[in-house]
């Protein structure tokens, strides 16, 4: 078993930028020192709010999580950021365009930003992100803001990963009946319409607010996820917003639901990697066996059945 690198840990809990960037691009390459670092620092977690920021492309989610940053770190808090980035077609690597918009935070110590890439994972997250979220929250982070490339259902897989979900709307492109049709209303504690200087804002939030009157009634006591306005990029409602995000832990503590939240969020985390690591085993189909279902020989169950069991013995 792997050791964690000497003195790592320390700069770690320093916030050391450099050793969090090399600790965290070594946890996407997989690699198994950083892992025991990992393993090692996890039972200090537990104490950062993790808040996921998802929805609609061209929403505005990056400059609301910058002007969130704004926000948290007016209250004092250590703030992290994972931005989940589309692959590049041709590297697999992140695009920076999130880093570059919070450039104003590189000064500060206690703001950490980094992209990460899709890497073709369907649930919109990396299957490392949900380490990486783990590692920052053991050196000491005390908020941590995952933003999700906007892919429709399949954002449901930040649910998972946070203790309150936002999701950002934005007026003019049907977002109302689309949030609905893309299982979003199930997933958000938190609706925003942001860019509410547009017209049909109003509109939007009446529609929100409408859908989720129409929901399932609610058992007593149950948090109804509010509807919210904001401008993001002049910074209008996101004290609102942040407001909103801290009631929701406070609602979760009341109730005692944030052992379980804590407990989806590492069963999404092993989920993840082991559809990761079943995604690598069963990457090569034999052209033998495809061969022998074209003739007739063999059936797709049969194939399917003997892929499964070649990649349980690889994921073993």
């Amino acid at each position: 078993m792997s050791e964690p690198e000497p003195g790592l840990v320390e700069r770690l809990l320093r916030f050391d930028d450099r050793a969090l960037g090399r600790s965290i691009s070594a946890i996407e390459a997989g690699d198994p020192q950083a892992l025991a670092t990992l393993r090692g620092l996890r039972a200090r977690g537990g104490s950062a709010r993790v808040v996921g920021v998802t929805g609609t492309p061209g929403s505005g989610k990056s400059t609301l999580v910058d002007a969130l940053v704004a926000v948290m770190r007016a209250q004092g808090a250590r703030v992290a950021v994972v931005a989940i980035d589309p692959s590049s077609p041709y590297s697999g690597g992140a695009i920076l365009g999130d880093r570059i918009r919070m450039a104003r935070w590189y000064a500060d110590p206690h703001v950490f930003v980094r992209s990460m890439a899709t890497r073709g994972h369907l649930g919109g997250l990396a299957a490392a992100a949900l380490q990486v979220v783990a590692l920052l929250d053991a050196v000491g982070f005390d908020r941590i803001l995952v933003e999700t490339v906007g892919v429709g259902q399949s954002e449901v897989e930040v649910a998972r990963a946070a203790d309150t979900t936002v999701v950002v709307l934005t007026p003019g492109q049907g977002d109302g009946v689309q949030a609905v049709k893309a299982g979003l209303l199930e997933i958000a504690d938190v609706f925003v319409v942001n860019k509410a200087d547009q017209p049909g804002a109003e509109r939007l939030v009446n529609d929100l607010r409408g859908a989720i009157g129409l929901a399932e009634a609610p058992p007593a006591g149950a948090w109804i996820p509010p509807v919210l306005a904001t401008v993001a990029s002049r910074g209008e409602g996101v004290a609102v917003l942040g407001g909103a995000i801290a009631r929701h832990h406070a609602h979760l503590v009341a109730r005692g639901g944030m052992p379980e939240v804590r407990r989806e969020r590492v069963r999404a985390e092993v989920r993840a990697l082991l559809t990761e690591a079943a995604r690598r085993a069963l990457a090569d189909i034999p052209d033998a066996a495809l061969d022998a279902l074209v003739a007739g020989e063999r059936d797709a169950d049969t194939i399917v059945a003997a892929l499964l069991r070649r990649a349980g013995e690889a994921t073993a």
